[in-house]
This record gives C-alpha cells, structure tokens and sequence, in this order.
C-alpha cells in the first residue's frame, strides 16, 4: 500500500456512507462519484481493496471490499482513541467575569470543564438572563473543541453530521426547548454512554465521543423526562436592576469592543425599556449608522410605546 492510500480509502468510506449505495450505486460508483484518478482505482482494486461490481466499454464501478472496510474500521477506531486521549483545554482565569452574579453556577460549569468524564448542566429560567452569555463564554474559552448548537436551527441530521465530523470535547446547546425530537433521541444515548448510533441505511453510523453537554432552556416541560434526567439542572434568577446594566456594559465592551463611555450610554437608554442582552447587542451594531436614539427607536419603538 502506497502512502495516502488509507487517506483514500477513508475518503471513499465517507462517500459509501453518505448515500444509499443499494439503492442508487447498484452498479457501484465510479472514479467521477470519488474523485480519484481511474488509475489508482485500478492500482487498488489489484491490490484487494475495491471490488469490481460492473464494468463496461464506458463504465467501471466499484465498492470498497471488506479487506478495505476492515482497514478503515480499524483507523477510525484508533481516531476515536486518539480524540478521547486529547486532553481538554482548561478553562481560563477571566471565564464568566463578564457575567454578574451567578457564582454557584459559574464554579459548577468551571468544575464541570475541569471533570475527567461527563457531567451535563441544564440553564433554565426566563429570556434576558445570562443562559447564552455561559455558553458564549464557553465556546470563545475552547474555540474548536466545542460545537455550539441553536435547538430552532438544527436540521435533522444536524447533530449526526456535526458530532461525527468535528468530534467535539463539549456540545453548547442553546433554546434547546425548540429541538426537533429526532436530535433530541439522539442526545439520550450520546449523553448516556457517549456513543452515537445511527442505523439508516446508507447513512449508517457509529461512534464512541463521551463529550460534555451544556444547554440552556427557557422551558423544561417540552423536554422529555428522560432527557431531563440527564443533566445537572439549574435555574437562574433574573436581574437586579443595576445587576443588569452592569451586565449590559460589560458585554458590550468585552464582546462587541465598544469604549466604555458608549456601552454606559445604550445601558442607560435601555434602562425601563427592555431587560434583554440581546437588545443591547443589536443596538450597539445598529448606532454607528443611525445613532443609539434611532436604533433603539426602530429595534423597539413598539415597546417604547407601550411605556
């Protein structure tokens, strides 16, 4: 075996895996579905590892054989081994000091990054708390070893694909009430045991990643009882009045890089008008084309209104 070789024969594993080869690639695929050269398709075809399926004056298909198959079993499970053997980044000294508060929470999710195996935290409470600032933090704290994830977003094999490609340390979940039930099955047994399964032919799928799962809901009853129990659940409580425009302030210079004087400006103006981080965020991209004034004008005239 040339070198490079099981580099290619993964790249074909992946493709067999993303199609349904009994239905559409009866005849097997040819070089054109792969993208390898006819001549190293042949070159590895005589040394045992495609099998040739149909041949014709204009087409040659093939199949990974089970010499193949074997050899790319046995390299994944070695990745496998080597991402679990990849040490976890450790948490920084300045994680979570943009967020007021919430001290218990912040050493539970701290020890939690720190643990040698998974524990899975739930953040629940109402809108315009600091559940998407903890995951935020997070993410920017352990860049690609985490994967972060909208419930209202995510396709139905979006969890599959994102797991199986990146193979993260740490899955962020945000508005996780809003997944749709087929992620939501797939998370039992992932959260349980760290193993994904997924038995669609064509699309099949198994993998070992015993990663860590921080979520955040606003509604916990539209999540099933056995997912429930899967995570440490805890609620937050919502802002002081002073509590809140000093979390304003602090995101609004860590995370958009506004100075301090104009950060101190839009949490001022929103003070009574709205208790929601997000708010500010968007004002803040907003002013430098229409002002603070009109950016909360037009994101929130309705509620000004109503005040």
């Amino acid at each position: 075996m040339k070198e490079g070789d099981t580099e290619l024969l993964m790249e074909i594993a992946r493709f067999e895996t993303s199609v349904d080869v009994e239905k559409d690639y009866r005849i097997g695929w040819s070089w054109r579905h792969v993208r390898i050269w006819p001549a190293t398709l042949s070159r590895l075809f005589k040394d045992g590892y495609l099998d040739n399926v149909f041949r014709s004056n204009s087409y040659t298909g093939y199949r990974l054989s089970e010499k193949a198959k074997a050899l790319v079993l046995a390299n994944q499970e070695k990745d496998t081994d080597d991402s679990q053997t990849a040490p976890l980044l450790k948490p920084s000294d300045d994680l979570f000091t943009d967020i007021i508060g919430h001290e218990d929470v912040k050493e539970l999710l701290k020890a939690t990054l720190l643990a040698e195996k998974p524990v899975h935290i739930m953040l629940t409470g109402p809108p315009a708390l600091a559940k998407t600032l903890f995951l935020w933090d997070i993410e920017q704290t352990f860049g690609e070893q985490a994967i972060w994830l909208v419930g209202s977003a995510t396709s139905k094999a979006g969890l599959w694909d994102l797991v199986a490609e990146r193979e993260p340390k740490i899955l962020l979940i945000d508005e996780m009430d809003k997944m749709n039930t087929v992620d939501m099955a797939a998370l039992l047994t992932l959260m349980e045991g760290g193993r994904l399964v997924r038995a669609k032919r064509g699309r099949e799928l198994d993998i070992n990643n015993p990663l860590k799962v921080v979520a955040a809901s606003n509604r916990l009853e539209r999540l099933s009882p056995e997912l429930r129990s899967r995570f440490a659940i805890r609620r937050l409580n919502p802002y002081s009045r002073s509590e809140f425009l000093t979390v304003v302030r602090g995101v609004l210079v860590r995370k958009e890089n506004l100075v301090e004087e104009m950060a101190q400006d839009i949490a001022s103006r929103l003070d009574g008008i709205s208790q929601d981080v997000r708010d500010a965020i968007r004002v803040a991209r907003l002013a430098p084309q229409v002002g603070v004034d009109k950016a909360i004008s037009l994101l929130l005239g309705s509620e000004m209104n109503e005040r």
